[in-house]
This record gives structure tokens, sequence and C-alpha cells, in this order.
């Protein structure tokens, strides 16, 4: 196995790093939002686990742009968004 490792080291190395890529978001969403999961039901378990990723890649987006100063401007020729996300009652 040794010798095998040594002949395909660039392949064992870049799935070792996807492994531990992927290990330390698990490690950082426990961290923020605990490792617990408060649903029921198993559709409602799979929606609140996969709100905790989301809410953890909002964070690291908006983490990158304070540490590298990256400006966020989504339309850049004035339009306004396809979907009105807000919409204002009148």
């Amino acid at each position: 196995m040794f010798l095998y490792y040594q002949f395909n080291r660039e392949d064992f190395e870049k799935h070792y790093h996807q492994r531990s890529n992927v290990e330390s978001v698990f490690s950082m969403v426990k961290a923020k939002f605990r490792d617990n999961v408060r649903s029921k039901c198993d559709v409602a378990m799979k929606n609140e686990v996969l709100c905790k990723f989301l809410c953890h890649n909002i964070c690291c987006v908006i983490m990158s742009q304070i540490e590298l100063g990256i400006e966020a401007d989504f339309w850049k020729d004035g339009s306004t968004p396809a979907v009105n996300l807000f919409p204002t009652r009148t």
C-alpha cells in the first residue's frame, strides 16, 4: 500500500485535502451553530441542517468581503433584480 501511495502521491493528496476541507467546514458549522438539530421529522431535520450550511456560507462571504475590502455590487447596470424580494406596501 505504501508503494502505491508513493507512485500516486498527487491523487492521494488531492483527495486528502478535499476531505480535510470538508471536515473543517463541519467543525466550523458545529462550533458556530451547535451540533444538535431541534426538528423532529426527517424533512424538517434535513432543512434545518441545510439552513445551517447556508448561513455558514453567507457568514464566510461576509467575512471575506470585510477582510479583503470587497465592495459588493450585484446590479452594476442600475437595473433592479428580476424578483422583488422586499416589496413595499402601498
